[in-house]
């Protein structure tokens, strides 16, 4: 059985995940890993699916085995305490209602941000062998794995400003009115908290420690939506290392009212392996059963993991590469699935901007390649290679690129 391994399990909403990321938790307990399963998505389905009451703090579920649910508002209290202190009175100044200034103080995004900080202080604290995480649908993963890049872009860039700012205007501000301004507590906390995020996307991104596995139902609109999955958590550096195809028609049923449904299934199951290869599939079928409780959930570990095991690294690859071409150097960015007329690109201060779709990363470049000029980028087998050459004398690049393109990808003031 490997060991300090952390498990992240994704797909759109009903296709199954939390029963899978439940029975793949249950599967690395029995086989004497200590297990740590816990929910990032906000409609917890953990405790239905062990039949086992859960809290926001680690509770034993079997042997090996124990769960957590997190519970935003409790951790606010705790962990941002000044901040919830300022906010309402911010809503209090406002003349909002007591009960309601509470509530609406818990600022949308920090059970995303309290997920991140519970996954790096469990995987850090040596008492778990595997930590199984049941994240919430799609889009709320995508939301919570690009949080390490935007909160550091944001803490190195507009923080500081920000809090300088606030301490210029704030004898100003508490003269000409009575609207709370934070004070330099309210910052502390703010920087205390980032501070115990140093380090978790380093632990995310580590092909070694962690893998996304993507479950699927054989439905057209479930497949696409992974596929987009797959291109965003590329995007910014995470691995997927294998699929489940959950809920398949059962060979046995044999009933001809069944025949064109079985003949889809298959269809789609082909279009999965075809699709995400090289990665592989891992099948279940439908359930006669709903999958609750300790046994259910072990009899379906083992027909979705037979010999494998469930905690090891399923598949390997590569995240970025820098290759050497003539005189030349191509930095090539994983984009499975994606559609070149969605991707642009765009460069600053040493970093390149690469947006897909809605979502936009930065990309620090190596020493090397921040001081050639861009001259060109495109889609290459579900690679984004962008070409470096050696820059002019005098060349000036820190907004946009200072070369050519090839037309077929767009640059974009991002």
């Amino acid at each position: 059985m490997s060991s300090g391994r952390v498990l992240l399990f994704t797909g759109k909403g009903g296709v199954g995940k939390t029963t899978v990321a439940a029975a793949t938790a249950l599967r690395c307990a029995d086989a004497g890993a200590r297990t740590l399963v816990l929910s990032t998505d906000p409609a917890h389905s953990l405790s239905d699916s062990f039949e086992h009451s859960l809290g926001p703090r680690p509770t034993p579920i079997a042997n090996n085995l124990s769960g957590q649910q997190l519970e935003a508002t409790e951790r606010f209290a705790e962990v941002w305490a000044d901040v919830q202190e300022w906010l309402m009175a911010v809503l209090d100044w406002a003349g909002m209602d007591a009960l309601e200034a509470e509530e609406l103080s818990i600022v949308p995004g920090l059970e995303e941000i309290f997920a991140l900080a519970d996954i790096k202080d469990h995987a850090s604290s040596g008492l778990w062998d595997v930590i199984v995480v049941d994240c919430g649908p799609t889009a709320e993963t995508i939301r919570l794995l690009s949080l390490p890049d935007i909160l550091e872009w944001y803490m190195a860039r507009v923080f500081p400003v920000e809090r300088t700012l606030t301490r210029v205007v704030r004898p100003f501000m508490r003269r000409v009115t009575s609207l709370p301004v934070a004070s330099d507590a309210v910052f502390d906390s703010v920087r205390r908290f980032y501070d115990r995020l140093e380090g978790v996307r380093s632990l995310l991104t580590d092909a070694a420690v962690t893998s996304v596995r993507l479950v699927v139902n054989p439905e057209k609109m479930v497949i696409a939506e992974a596929r987009r999955t797959a291109t965003y958590l590329s995007l910014f550096g995470y691995q997927v290392d294998a699929v489940v195809a959950n809920r398949l028609l059962p060979e046995a049923v044999s009933d001809p009212w069944f025949t064109a449904w079985k003949e889809t299934h298959a269809a789609h199951l082909t279009a999965i392996e075809a699709g995400f290869a090289p990665l592989p599939v891992l099948r279940a079928e439908l359930a006669a059963e709903e999958l609750v409780g300790l046994e259910r959930l072990r009899a379906f570990a083992e027909v979705l993991h037979a010999d494998l095991d469930p905690a090891a690294v399923l598949h390997r690859g590569s995240t970025m590469r820098i290759e050497r071409r003539g005189q030349s150097h191509v930095l090539g960015l994983p984009l499975p699935f994606a559609d070149r007329d969605a991707v642009e690109l765009g460069r600053r201060d040493g970093e390149l901007l690469v947006r897909v779709g809605s979502h936009r990363r930065a990309v620090v470049l190596p020493d090397s390649l921040q001081r050639r000029e861009v001259t060109g980028a495109t889609m290459v087998d579900g690679w984004l290679e962008i070409g470096f050459e050696p820059a002019a004398e005098g060349a000036q690049d820190a907004e946009g690129f200072s070369g050519r393109t090839n037309g077929e990808i767009r640059e974009g003031a991002l």
